[in-house]
């Protein structure tokens, strides 16, 4: 079986970007292949969380995992920083990892555009830290957005130059995986780029029908298109976007055909789309809430995947170790 492994970090509620570009994958292949999916709360620290937020977040995300179909009994399902391997790792890849190579990267450089007065080492070696998660458990399969398609990368990268230097050929290359398909990437409401946390564009999994009314009426949007099939800006092709991810293909056809008449009603389309959205995320609300309010299910949960992937990553680092030249007297 092959070796799958993604997280998410735990900087907030989980939204449907979240679930189209990764959790609706991890749901399909944990009964095919060898999972490990983890929430990312050491990634979180670049935003220096509180401690009861950091908290709240992990177990929310956690909370999340399971509501959406993540089965702890197949997959192994942990909190990043209840495996020590992984900062070990960590530690042993930056020293093989250079400050051109970081900076180039586009994450990086964006969040430098973003929050100059927050341009910490971890957001740096964020794609070192990121390796180290995959290749602890020489994942091959790493389902990721187009976000992160860069971070692989340089995880492979980062592999191949530790077998190269040390004549080994212990790392696989992992490679994203979203079942032949497009990687999916789910645009925000603002008109621009991706669904996140932090942008306040966000549909989350667990907000309430009205919530979602408010938020979908607020999208962005123009005047219409003034001649027939013209091509749609970016802010209405998002919405084109979201449609065809919660709707049916008949819904969708019906607003694509207005659009090209040059009858497109941008009100109607949006209270579509936001009753659409809620008959979606309904069930998973309806279980988030109910696995949030069993804290002994979520402790033992945690308990069971921190055992199973230690026992991964202690033999990963072992080897690692073993390769490097670390020796006991």
């Amino acid at each position: 079986m092959d070796i799958v492994l993604s997280g998410i970090r735990s900087t907030g509620k989980l939204h449907l970007g979240n679930y189209f570009g990764a959790l609706r994958n991890f749901v399909r292949m944990q009964h095919e292949n060898k999972c490990f999916f983890f929430i990312a709360d050491y990634h979180s620290l670049t935003t220096h969380p509180t401690p009861e937020d950091l908290h709240g977040s992990v177990k929310q995300v956690l909370a999340e995992y399971l509501a959406c179909g993540l089965d702890p009994e197949v997959a192994t399902l942990y909190i990043q920083s209840d495996v020590p391997q992984i900062p070990e790792l960590y530690l042993l890849l930056n020293m093989n990892a250079y400050k051109g190579e970081l900076e180039r990267c586009t994450s990086f450089k964006e969040k430098v555009r973003k929050q100059p007065n927050n341009i910490n080492a971890g957001l740096l070696t964020y794609p070192t830290l990121m390796a180290a998660d995959i290749l602890i458990h020489k994942a091959t399969k790493v389902p990721v957005g187009k976000d992160q398609e860069q971070h692989l990368e340089m995880t492979r990268t980062f592999a191949n130059r530790f077998n190269r230097m040390y004549k080994v050929d212990y790392f696989p290359e992992p490679v994203a995986f979203n079942f032949g398909e497009d990687l999916v990437k789910i645009p925000g409401l603002d008109g621009s780029g991706k669904m996140g946390k932090s942008e306040g564009n966000a549909i989350y999994l667990s907000d309430d029908p009205e919530t979602i009314r408010k938020k979908v009426m607020k999208a962005v949007t123009d005047t219409g298109p003034t001649q027939p099939n013209q091509t749609k800006p970016e802010a209405i092709q998002n919405l084109f976007t979201l449609m065809k991810a919660v709707s049916s293909p008949d819904t969708l056809q019906h607003f694509e055909d207005k659009y090209n008449a040059c009858e497109i009603r941008y009100g109607d389309m949006k209270k579509q789309l936001a009753e659409d959205i809620i008959t979606f995320t309904s069930p998973i609300r309806e279980r988030i809430e109910a696995v949030l309010a069993d804290n002994d299910y979520l402790r033992k949960v945690a308990l069971m995947g921190a055992e199973k992937a230690r026992e991964s990553a202690s033999k990963t680092i072992r080897d690692v170790r073993h390769i490097i030249g670390f020796r006991e007297f």
